[in-house]
């Protein structure tokens, strides 16, 4: 008979992991075979008993039906699809940096030159730019300054 497994514990904190085999808590389950099939409501022993002798693992996929749904699966294979799912997902996540660029408004024209070239260069790295204009000491009697004309 082959040895009951245990969640493996998580080298990194997982958000949350499905319960398997002695994991479940439930007095009975709603069994799905491993090709899909519905098999019916069994007692959580049962169902265990069911799965080891295919070789494999009860795994529970839904925990908040009433009886919770369990399915008979290798759960070393199922963790590897979530995880490489997960790892697809964040690939194609989009991430939007936002960059700040600071201005006076005494700046001189090589000195601006160069902050709106960074700023472009931002823009094309598909980052969102916020510029600031700061007022020091008199400038701030003059807000006029910062404008654009």
């Amino acid at each position: 008979m082959r040895p009951r497994r245990r969640a493996p514990e998580p080298a990194r904190p997982v958000v949350q992991q499905a319960r398997i085999n002695d994991g479940i808590r439930s007095s009975q389950v709603r069994l799905v075979d491993e090709d899909g099939s519905q098999i019916g409501i069994k007692t959580t022993k049962d169902a265990i008993d069911y799965a080891f002798a295919k070789n494999l693992d009860l795994v529970e996929v839904a925990a908040q039906a009433d009886p919770p749904v369990a399915r008979v699966m290798d759960y070393g294979k199922y963790r590897y699809e979530q995880e490489q799912k997960a790892k697809v997902a964040r690939k194609h996540q989009i991430q939007i940096n936002i960059k700040e660029i600071k201005l006076r408004p005494k700046i001189g024209i090589h000195d601006y030159n160069t902050k709106k070239g960074h700023v472009e260069r931002f823009l094309n790295q598909r980052a969102k730019v916020k510029v600031t204009i700061m007022f020091r000491g008199r400038e701030q009697y003059h807000p006029e300054r910062g404008e654009t004309s």
